[in-house]
Parts: structure tokens; sequence; C-alpha cells
């Protein structure tokens, strides 16, 4: 491997949340092996924090509800990619809109891959017949494979993570001053076949609460979610606090950063938390690690998932959006009890 390899990458990863911060242990692996290596980010402006910490790495914003729709602003968008002279192009996503700036790179002659996103085999691994039910490669390892194929090799084995951030006083007003044990816990994810049921997840939170040294703070988006995350914090008093609304995207992943452990649903919050190396427990209801969705470098027994053997068609769906009758309650089966007990063991191995 030549490390004093040079280039431009353009990187494009449009969305969702989860996909995105995905990508970040594995461009701490590519800029750490390739120091000499320029790499730009085709993304939501939204998502810009996520690569504050990477001094070669910069993000181009894309808006695809206005400047960048359709094939016309596509277009657009290419024509202001191209003075940035890219040597070649990342496709992260591969998805319409990123073929069709296949379509005007190649013109180009610049180097394009694409990531293989392993369809068949998850196809094999939800269907309800002759099951493959079989670990898949990882979202991960397929992003560093579209680098492999670029030239660049990518070593997902040691990878310093991002640092811890600062605590500002405008997140210290909102949580208080850092002296428990930081508890994260974002309750819900895009489809209800992810979602740990409430009154389930009301449960673990008495539990770990009743620890003085605790102190649990609920992450959420959107006005429904805020507003029965205040409904739990209000039963608590100062023991669990609603963080949902109240912070940016940036003083979010700063509070993140300085959590004692993570627990979230399979969706974005347990990958934002990963990145710092923060512990991350994983609930599981029709979806499945297998498909290559865990948070990056966490043990497999972080993820605690619904009963196989009740449930045999598991997983069901890739994203969670697909609910067979009868599938509807398969999360009770990780019990309360089983989810606090995971997270106490995790903070007092930690210390």
């Amino acid at each position: 491997m030549d490390k004093n390899k040079q280039g431009h990458i353009l990187i494009i990863r449009l969305s969702a949340m989860g996909d995105v911060a995905m990508t970040v242990p594995v461009l701490l692996s590519l800029t750490n092996s390739y120091p000499n290596l320029k790499v730009t980010v085709l993304t939501r402006a939204f998502f810009k924090p996520l690569f504050s910490q990477m001094e070669n790495v910069t993000v181009s914003v894309v808006d695809v509800n206005e400047k960048h729709k359709g094939i016309l602003g596509l277009y657009r968008l290419f024509k202001e990619l191209k003075p940035l002279k890219f040597d070649a192009v990342a496709d992260l996503h591969n998805v319409l809109r990123s073929n069709i700036l296949k379509v005007f790179f190649r013109v180009t002659g610049i180097p394009f891959v694409q990531i293989d996103k392993g369809r068949r085999e998850k196809k094999a691994l939800t269907r309800t017949k002759n099951k493959s039910f079989k670990q898949l490669k990882t979202t991960h390892e397929r992003y560093a494979d579209v680098f492999t194929k670029l030239g660049f090799l990518v070593d997902l084995v040691e990878v310093k993570l991002l640092e811890r951030e600062e605590l500002s006083t405008d997140i210290t007003r909102v949580t208080g001053d850092k002296n428990h044990k930081w508890i994260g816990i974002a309750p819900f994810a895009a489809h209800n076949g992810k979602m740990y049921p409430l009154n389930s997840m009301k449960e673990v939170i008495l539990r770990l609460a009743k620890e003085k040294t605790n102190k649990i703070l609920l992450f959420g988006g959107g006005t429904k979610e805020a507003s029965l995350l205040n409904e739990i914090e209000s039963n608590h008093e100062s023991k669990v606090v609603n963080c949902a609304g109240k912070l940016s995207f940036k003083e979010e992943l700063a509070l993140i950063s300085n959590l004692n452990v993570m627990l979230s649903m399979d969706s974005g919050n347990g990958h934002l938390a990963t990145n710092y190396g923060i512990p991350v427990v994983t609930l599981w209801g029709v979806t499945h690690p297998y498909a290559g969705f865990a948070p990056f470098g966490q043990p497999e027994e972080n993820g605690l998932t619904s009963d196989i053997e009740k449930y045999p068609m598991i997983p069901t769906s890739i994203y969670g959006n697909k609910v067979p009758q009868g599938y509807e309650k398969v999360m009770e089966t990780i019990s309360p009890k089983k989810v606090a007990q995971k997270i106490v063991t995790i903070i007092n191995n930690k210390g």
C-alpha cells in the first residue's frame, strides 16, 4: 500500500442518516491510510457535522428538492462538481440519482465505481421459504470494496474513531453537568417493525433510572416523538431528560460522544454513537444484524434480537417495512429486564 498515493475522490452518499453515518469509519480508515488523498463527500447539508473532524474531507452539499431536482438539476450539479477535478468517483448510494450522475461523469472518462448492495443475498435472507440465514457482508465492508476497486485499500480492523467532543454550555443547559453515568436511549425507528414497544421501553427506563449513578438522555426527532419523550421525562424528574428538539445536530453529536452507552433500535443513532467508540446496544425486530447494518465494531452480543425460534421468518425485510401477519409483536420476546441488564453490565465493565 502506497501511503503517499494522491488524488481527489468524490464520494456520493445522499441519505439516510444511518447510511451516511456508516461511511465515517470507512473514511477515517481511508484518510489515515492515505494522508495525501483529498476527499469530497456529496451529501445533504444536514450531515456536514458528521465529517467535521476529518482534515482531508470536505462536504459538497446537494439539494435534491430544489436546485438539483430532476435530470436538469443533476446536470447542474455535475457542472458544479466538474471544476473540482476529481480523479475518481465512489458511489456509495447506487440509486437513480447517482446513476444519472454516472452517465455525466463517464463522458469525462473519470472512473466511477458503485457499491454492490448485495440485493440477491439480501433477498435470500428475507424470503419466506428456503431462507438463507447467514451473516452477509456488512455495509461498511461494501463501502470499503468500492475503494478497493479504485485502488485504495481500506483496513476495517484497526480504525481510529472520532474523538470525544467538548460539551458546550448550551448542551449542559439541557442535560445538566455530567456527574452521572449517561445512558442515551433512542426509542424510535422509521418503521414500526423495528421499534421496541413503548411500554416495554418505559420499563427499561424505570429499571435504569432506579440506579442513583444513572441519568437517561432521550433522543428523537419530530413533534410527535418529542411529545412522547416529554411524557416519559415528566414521570422521572431529573433522572430522565428529553433532548429531542432542544439541540442542533452538531450539539447532539457532541452529546452522543460523551455517553457511557447508547440504546438504539436498528436505526441511525446507534451508528452515530459507535463512530465515537461508544458502546451501543441495539434491539432488532423483523430486521436482523445478518443483513449487514449492525453498528461498526460492536460485539455481536450487544445486538439483542427477537426470538427466531418463535418467529422463524425473521428477518422479514431489510428495512423493517414488511411485517407479516402475526409478527407485529416480535419485539415483545426481548424482555425489558434483559435490555436493562445488558446496559448495566456494559456500564459496570467500563467503570
